[in-house]
């Protein structure tokens, strides 16, 4: 007797079930802010989304969909701690997966997988720290507006852009950049390990890189996309199970996009975020 093929698929599914992938999307910028009707990448945001990926009985692997120009070093730091832990109570890989970008803190969060890989295109690395503002000392000046601050402690005024820059400033500013800078590469030779296959000088200078050259430099461990690579190493019944990612009812309700100030601000700065990497 010949059992049809889909009831033997059934039973086949019942003895042996399908390994069960959650994919979690990290895309956007990483800042502390964004509440119920803002986007935004931070740990308030999406440690409940990170416990449900990880929550599943029959669990193989999370796999991470990164897609982030960076953002804060702090939230960054925040998020891939968080996913380590779990990672480690759960004892299941992490993979992820470089989409258009993942750059400063992007890559910062593609660390916290096991495995990472990229599309050929992609853009990856941008190992730095940057601190960009204005200044406007002679602004005031020239439209008749005196400007008044009172401050206790000499430190409080340190880069006002209302005042002329001083050395003294910069070479604080600078010194707290290269200890957030040391962090992030530590960061990266603890994740990344003996893949590394650069000098530091190459890897650590801010500088970016595309997938290809990612793969050769160590950076990532491949070419490829998130379906195919699972499929690849999980076989094709793998269950790939998106977590999270979608507004809640209330949140649309209450606060619809583009129709609050700061919404429209916060666009307007991401929008320059992805910009400054030509997306």
């Amino acid at each position: 007797m010949t059992i049809p093929r889909f009831l033997a698929d059934a039973v086949s599914g019942v003895i042996r079930p399908a390994p069960v992938v959650t994919v979690v999307r990290l895309s956007g910028v990483i800042s502390a802010g964004g509440g119920l009707g803002r986007g935004g990448l931070n740990l308030a945001a999406l440690a409940g989304t990170l416990k449900t990926a990880f929550a599943p009985r029959r669990l193989a692997a999370v796999a991470l969909a990164v897609n982030s120009p960076g953002g804060s070093p702090v939230q960054s730091a925040l998020i891939a701690r968080r996913i380590r832990d779990h990672a480690a109570e759960r004892k299941v890989p992490v993979f992820a997966f470089v989409e258009d970008v993942a750059a400063s803190g992007g890559y910062w969060l593609a660390l916290a997988a096991d495995e990472v890989y990229a599309d050929a295109a992609s853009i990856v690395g941008s190992i730095g720290v940057v601190s960009a503002g204005f200044g406007f000392a002679e602004a005031l000046g020239r439209l008749g507006i005196e400007r008044r601050v009172h401050t206790q402690g000499e430190r409080k005024r340190m880069l006002d852009p209302f005042l002329p820059e001083r050395p003294e400033d910069v070479a604080r500013l600078e010194a707290l950049q290269a200890d957030i800078h040391a962090g992030f590469k530590d960061w990266v030779r603890t994740r990344r390990e003996s893949r590394l296959k650069a000098a530091e000088e190459t890897l650590f200078n801010g500088d970016i890189w595309t997938g290809r050259q990612a793969v050769e430099l160590g950076l990532v461990d491949g070419l490829g996309d998130l379906r195919t690579v699972m499929r690849t190493r999980f076989g094709d019944k793998v269950r790939l199970r998106p977590v999270g990612g979608r507004r809640t009812p209330w949140a649309r309700l209450f606060f619809p996009r583009g129709q609050m100030a700061a919404d429209v601000l916060a666009a307007a700065e991401e929008r320059l975020a992805w910009a400054r990497w030509g997306l």
